[in-house]
């Protein structure tokens, strides 16, 4: 019998103490698409993926465990941070805690193999490309466009 493949994340869902502080503090720093609300929850629009935010956070700051985001553009975000007076942690990653705990690693598209669909990208209004760096490591898995 064989085993059923991983295919890619729907979603990650991020547990917060309050709802209505944890969109307005995410949408200071980026453009947020509500997907649809409830009163424990939100989910925010990531094309076609989404993020959903919990009401309850039961456990300390994260640590190590994490999650990365992935945007357009790295250093507008790096000012976003700056300019909301969110802490940027140590290290060669642009790395940040949520006021909730959540530990959140900022990648940039064109850098990582992590690849959406063109008309997905159509869809979200954006058009990016892909570094050197990222098309071998998607040539080297058979995964180049």
């Amino acid at each position: 019998m064989s085993k059923p493949r991983l295919v890619g994340i729907n979603h990650v869902a991020l547990e917060v103490d309050d709802i209505d502080r944890a969109l307005e503090f995410y949408g200071r720093l980026f453009e947020l698409r509500l997907r649809s609300r409830s009163a424990g929850a939100a989910f925010v629009d990531i094309g076609d993926q989404f993020l959903a935010l919990m009401q309850g956070r039961s456990q300390p700051p994260d640590r190590a465990r994490h999650f990365g985001l992935v945007v357009d553009d790295k250093e507008a975000t790096r000012r976003a941070l700056e300019a909301a007076g969110v802490e940027i942690l140590p290290g060669r990653r642009l790395d940040f805690l949520d006021p909730f705990g959540n530990r959140v690693e900022i990648v940039q598209y064109d850098q990582i193999q992590f690849t959406k669909a063109d008309h997905v990208l159509r869809g979200m209004s954006l058009e990016l490309g892909k570094s050197e760096a990222a098309l071998a490591e998607l040539e080297e898995k058979g995964l180049a466009p």
